[in-house]
Parts: structure tokens; sequence; C-alpha cells
């Protein structure tokens, strides 16, 4: 999928939400509406600081709380309200979710392998990579396509979700998705508005650095 129209110069800032506890545990969190740590919200207000000065005129968030809470300390600097959309959530990971990665290791070892190997797997009986990018690529090209000229979205969302929706909006199969790495904690991603559609122009921008700790990696 490849929603740009050159000339028009937007910018999509793809952000991942700050440290939750399940993060810090290596917890699959998934679907599951897990709250910021003290120092989630500290990433998120230093984080909001630096994007505010991107001059975003739009941020539309997954509704899980880590995502609004994130995405309600950029709106706090720039004065912009906030959009929510359920299509922004993580990847839905039935019985994953809750583990730690050693814990799904131990019990859905040849899945997880699969999974690692690039195949299409339902992670614990959920949703497929695929399937995520079909729901959330269209969320985010539809704020994109109402920016004005020169403008920029953020995107507040999760790590899996954030490189699906990359994926999709770069053209690249999703095999080649899991290439694209994870991000940490209050990082994020920008595309821009290339003569050929949408191209990656910074990756896990923000990294202080810290490491990657998500669903994804």
């Amino acid at each position: 999928m490849n929603g740009a129209r050159g000339g028009r110069d937007r910018r999509i800032v793809l952000w991942r939400h700050g440290q939750t506890a399940w993060n810090l545990e290596r917890r699959f969190q998934g679907s599951t509406d897990i709250e910021l740590t003290a120092e989630g919200v500290a990433q998120a207000q230093r984080s909001a600081r630096l994007l505010a000065s991107l001059k975003p005129v739009a941020i539309v968030a997954s509704d899980l709380r880590r995502a609004a809470a994130t995405a309600g300390e950029l709106a706090a600097v720039t004065g912009l309200g906030v959009a929510y959309d359920a299509g922004l959530r993580e990847t839905f990971a039935g019985d994953w979710q809750g583990l730690t990665h050693e814990e799904i290791i131990g019990r859905y070892g040849d899945q997880y392998a699969a999974w690692k190997r690039g195949e299409s797997v339902r992670r614990g009986g959920g949703e497929l990579e695929t399937e995520v990018a079909d729901r959330a690529a269209p969320v985010v090209l539809g704020h994109a396509d109402a920016l004005p000229d020169g403008g920029t979205l953020v995107v507040v969302s999760h790590g899996g979700t954030i490189r699906t929706t990359i994926g999709r909006l770069l053209g690249l199969e999703s095999y080649h998705w899991e290439g694209l790495g994870g991000l940490s904690n209050c990082c994020w991603s920008v595309l821009g508005e290339g003569a050929r559609g949408w191209r990656l122009l910074e990756h896990n921008a923000g990294t202080l650095p810290e490491p990657v700790l998500g669903d994804d990696d």
C-alpha cells in the first residue's frame, strides 16, 4: 500500500509509547491494556518536547492506555487534540499475552521459531502481522491524507503495529518487515513523502540508547 501523492511534502512520525511494567518484565503485552510506569511518563514528557519542535498539526493514537497517555503529553505541549483509534492497537496475540518471552519459548517454541523465520503465524492464536497492517495502515493514511501540504502527523502506537505499518506503507513484502527492527520505548520513526511514495527518513530515533523491550523483538 502506498498512499503518498507527490508534491505535498507531508511527514508521518510513528511514535512508540513509553515504558510499562510488562516491558521491564519482558512480558508479552499485545492488546492487553497496560498503563505507563512513572519512568514511562517521564520518557513521554521528554520525547514530547522534542517532537513538538517538528510542529505537528495532528495527533492520532491507539486507545490503549499506554499509548493514549503518551499522546497526552504531546497534546499538553502542543495544544493539539488527540484522535483515538482502536485500529492502532498492538497485535492481539491470544494465549501469548501475559507470558514472558521465556514462557512463550518454553510453551510455544515451534510457533515462536516459525514466526522468527518469517512464516505467517497466528501467535497464540491471535492476529497475523498482515492483518495488523490491514487495520492500522488505512488509519494512518486516512489521517495523513487530511494533512495540509507540508504538514506533520504524529501517530502514537505500539512497536509491532508501527513496524508492520511502516512495512506496508513502504510497499515491502511482509517477510522483510522484521528487517526494520524494533523501537525502544518512546522512540519514533519518520516517513516522508517522496516522488514515488512514502520513504523511511529515520528509524528508532530518540534512542538514548535504550534497549528494545517489546513484543516484536
